[in-house]
C-alpha cells in the first residue's frame, strides 16, 4: 500500500533555516525527489547532485571484500563498506549527458526502501562547487488522505539562494553586502542579484502550481 511520507528539507547551515516541508508518495524514486526538491527549493537543476544515507550496519571491514571489490573497481561498494554510507546518483547530468560518477543509480530505489521509519534522515547535496547540502528528515509516515494529489508543498520558509553565489558563506556574505551601503561591494552585489530578489520571500501557492505541472507531465 502506498504510504504518505512528510518530509522536512533544510538547507544545512541556513540560520534561521532554509526549510520545506513536503509530502511525498512512499512510491516515489529518490530520481524525482530530486526533482521535487528543485521545485519546492527554488533551484534552477543546473548542477549535479548526490544523496547519501549513513547506515553504520553497512561497514565491513574484511580484507578479502575490499580486495575483491578493488579487483572489480567496485568504488561505491567499497566506500559503502568502509564508511557504512550508500551513495545514489543520476545516470545523467542535468544537459542528458551520462555521467561517470560512482553510486548507486538513485532512479532504482523509491522513497520507502531508503527511510524506512519515521526520523530517517537523508542528505542531499546540490552542485558540488558551492556544496548545497540539504539535511532531509521524515517526520510522518502515514495513509493518503482522500482527494490530496501528491507530492504536495505543506510549508516553508525564506526565499532559495541564488545558483552559483559560493555556498552558505557566500551567500551570507552577499546579503550583508546588500544590506550595507558602505559594503565594497554592495553595488556589484545588488546588480548581480537583481534588485527583485528579496531574501524573505516564498511562496507555498506558487510551489504549489509547479508541483502539479510536474505531476502531469509525470502522468504523461
Amino acid at each position: 500500500m502506498m504510504m504518505v511520507y512528510t518530509l522536512r528539507i533544510v538547507i544545512r547551515c541556513s540560520k534561521p533555516p532554509i526549510w520545506r516541508k513536503v509530502a511525498a508518495p512512499s512510491d516515489m524514486t529518490l530520481g524525482q525527489l530530486h526533482q521535487v526538491i528543485q521545485i519546492v527549493m527554488g533551484w534552477e537543476d543546473e548542477h549535479l547532485h548526490q544523496f547519501k544515507l549513513t547506515d553504520k550496519s553497512l561497514i565491513r571491514d574484511i580484507p578479502g571484500l575490499l580486495l575483491k571489490l578493488t579487483k572489480e573497481g567496485r568504488w561505491s561498494d567499497i566506500f559503502t563498506a568502509t564508511h557504512g554510507v550508500r551513495v545514489f546518483v543520476a545516470a545523467t547530468t542535468p544537459y542528458g549527458e551520462p555521467t561517470e560518477m560512482e553510486g548507486e543509480d538513485e532512479d532504482s530505489v523509491t522513497l520507502a526502501e531508503v527511510c524506512p521509519k519515521v526520523k530517517t534522515r537523508l542528505t542531499y547535496e546540490y552542485d558540488f562547487g558551492d556544496s548545497w547540502e540539504h539535511i532531509i528528515e521524515v517526520q510522518k509516515i502515514e495513509e493518503p488522505k482522500a482527494g490530496v494529489a501528491y507530492p504536495v508543498c505543506l510549508g516553508g520558509k525564506l526565499a532559495c539562494p541564488p545558483e552559483d553565489c559560493g555556498g552558505i558563506h557566500g551567500y551570507y556574505n552577499m546579503l550583508a553586502a546588500v544590506i550595507d551601503p558602505k559594503h565594497e561591494d554592495h553595488e556589484s552585489v545588488i546588480e548581480w542579484m537583481g534588485d527583485d530578489y528579496d531574501p524573505e520571500a516564498f511562496d507555498l501557492e506558487e510551489v504549489n502550481a509547479m508541483l502539479a505541472k510536474w505531476r502531469r507531465r509525470k502522468r504523461r
